[in-house]
């Protein structure tokens, strides 16, 4: 275990780009891989990262997520100590809702405090970004961050120029990692000095000496033009006024293409599930000495039946959870969540199901994303005619149809 670092993780995230995935959600509730939650990955990164004092922020619909945490987490012994717990808005330092992420750490500083007399003041404070899908232990670069003496230490990952115009904060930095520059979602971003062809994003992760952070959370409280948000005000203002640095992700996992994806979007959400197919995955679920913890309803195996010349039930290159069925059925790059039904002479391509779809006989779908508990109609077409799909449901910039949870045809 990690004495001495308190995590937070910012889990309040409306989503509105996911929609209509977080109709009923926040962000990091949105089922993802079949089994998981898009908050797990983080947490399992605290979980092998050896950190046992968590704070989990929420705001947004946040019923599912905290039952969610509540089943599936509740694995800390609070008699050692330990504890993971979900934090709703307090107002305690003001009347209304988080303002920005910022002010989301600010508005629960009592937390600092209570920890600090409870076990001792914090050598370091980690905030966590609760909707991203990425592996990392965050142990070295907390030693990374104390070692340097720094007041702010940035989690940065390589990501290619065009993919983080407008989309990623972006930092720029010399050759000892020190930040010279933030940059907010830039159209033009900053190259890294070791690759033209990548910047720096921030992941949304960050290391604070804890009265650097009380001093700057306090000077942003009464800015007045303030958005309250970490990236844009916060680290902006530090840099070249405190030590700020960067440290890669590949630092961190020992992984010179090291896997993170913000899924922020319909789109990425889907390629994000499409890399999980791949024969040889980008991003590895069956890393035993990294496993996704999460909580397991106990559905039986999944399984495939009927062996017939025109009704085989078949699925290649697709993830399958426990309690689906692919009944004389063809299922293709494809991610199955639990108890979904996949039924004769149907066939399912380049998909994302969530819980307990069916899809009923002879109907064909590709290149969607269907929410949980959908009941698709004998025959119907779903990505077929753009048409007719963007009548019914959402088309996403690149394609790809989404239907929400109670879609009607």
């Amino acid at each position: 275990m990690v004495s001495g670092v308190l995590a937070f993780v910012l889990a309040g995230g409306r989503g509105q780009r996911l929609y209509p995935l977080t109709r009923d959600r926040a962000k990091p509730a949105v089922p993802f891989a079949g089994l998981y939650r898009i908050i797990d990955f983080t947490l399992t990164n605290c979980l092998h990262s050896g950190l046992r004092h968590i704070l989990v922020l929420t705001q947004y619909k946040s019923l599912s997520l905290e039952r969610h945490i509540q089943i599936g987490w509740s694995i800390f012994s609070p008699a050692l100590g330990e504890f993971l717990i979900t934090v709703p808005p307090q107002q305690r330092a003001a009347e209304h809702w988080y303002l920005g992420t910022a002010d989301a750490i600010y508005q629960n500083w009592y937390s600092v405090e209570r920890f600090a007399m409870e076990q001792g003041a914090p050598e370091a404070i980690l905030i966590l970004a609760g909707d991203h899908v990425y592996k990392m232990d965050y142990r070295p670069m907390v030693r990374f961050h104390q070692e340097r003496e720094a007041d702010l230490t940035v989690g940065v990952v390589a990501v290619p120029l065009a993919e983080a115009a407008g989309e990623l904060g972006v930092l720029v930095v010399n050759g000892e990692g020190s930040v010279l520059h933030f940059q907010e979602k830039p159209a033009q971003p900053a190259p890294s000095p070791t690759d033209p062809a990548v910047c720096l994003a921030s992941m949304g992760i960050y290391v604070f000496r804890p009265e650097v952070l009380a001093r700057r959370l306090e000077e942003d409280a009464q800015t007045a033009d303030s958005s309250h948000d970490f990236g844009r005000d916060v680290i902006n203002r530090m840099v070249g006024e405190d030590r700020v640095f960067a440290f890669p992700l590949e630092r961190a996992n020992k992984n010179p293409l090291p896997y993170w994806r913000d899924v922020g979007t319909l789109d990425a959400y889907w390629e994000a599930h499409m890399d999980l197919v791949a024969i040889t995955p980008k991003f590895n679920l069956y890393d035993r000495e990294w496993p996704i913890h999460t909580y397991h309803e106990p559905w039986p195996p999944a399984k495939t039946v009927h062996d017939e010349p025109d009704r085989t039930g078949t699925a290649v290159n697709s993830l399958l959870s426990p309690g689906s069925i692919v009944s004389g059925s063809h299922v293709a790059r494809s991610v199955l969540s639990p108890g979904v039904r996949v039924n004769s002479y149907a066939t399912v391509e380049d998909s994302v199901l969530l819980a307990g779809v069916d899809v009923g006989r002879g109907a064909r779908i590709r290149r969607a994303i269907v929410d949980k508990g959908v009941r698709i109609p004998p025959g119907e077409r779903i990505g077929y005619d753009p048409e007719t799909d963007r009548a019914r449901f959402t088309i996403t910039e690149a394609g790809i149809v989404v239907l929400p949870k109670e879609a009607r045809f």
